[in-house]
């Protein structure tokens, strides 16, 4: 299996994923922004020039939450409730929860922060995608309440939104009166193989 991967973005995910798995897998590394990226090689593998791809004999996926949703459903279903498991509907919901609410503000927040030039950035969008993130975070707060993982038990759905968390938290959220979600993310940092993801 072939994982084109940065770091430092979604492919993280990916990549902690597989470690959580036990599955080898050969990287190809990119820096974020490489013009490599946009080339007419890797283009052919993933017209959007982004990462993650990963790429599974005949198969080529992108979008690290349909990548995860894959890895899960053919390689650990134990890692992926189906839908006879009384917590699939919460697994579903949270597994999506990422890229639905929480992504969105973050990407913002990054783009006026950090990606545009200081001249071009926006400090007022900043702010409002700040705040925003904040709010969205807040039902992530409630339904942590008696949970360790988003789903009861670890699930596909941790290396997704559970990295969303995670990412929030280090750009500058504001986790001071959240200990459910200071908890979670204190308990996915400690992971092995969350720790081999970002080691690459």
């Amino acid at each position: 299996m072939k994982v084109y991967f940065a770091p430092q973005s979604r492919a993280v995910r990916t990549v902690w994923l597989l470690e959580e798995i036990g599955m080898e897998y050969d990287l190809v590394h990119f820096s974020l922004g490489q013009k490599e990226m946009r080339g007419p090689e890797y283009t052919k593998v993933n017209p959007n020039g982004r990462v993650p791809t990963v790429v599974d004999g005949d198969t080529t996926i992108t979008e690290s939450t349909a990548i995860a949703q894959y890895l899960g459903a053919k390689y650990a279903p134990e890692l992926a409730p189906g839908p006879d498991a009384a917590n699939f509907a919460t697994y579903l919901q949270w597994l999506n929860y990422a890229e639905g609410m929480i992504m969105p503000p973050i990407n913002n927040y990054v783009v006026e922060t950090i990606l545009l030039p200081p001249e071009r950035r926006n400090e007022e969008i900043a702010i409002r995608s700040l705040k925003l993130l904040n709010r969205t975070l807040g039902a992530a707060e409630t339904h942590m309440q008696g949970r360790e993982f988003l789903a009861g038990v670890f699930t596909v759905a941790d290396t997704i939104t559970g990295h969303a968390v995670i990412m929030s938290r280090r750009l500058g959220a504001d986790f001071s009166d959240r200990p459910n979600l200071t908890a979670y993310a204190d308990r996915l940092e400690s992971r092995d193989a969350f720790k081999a993801a970002e080691s690459v």
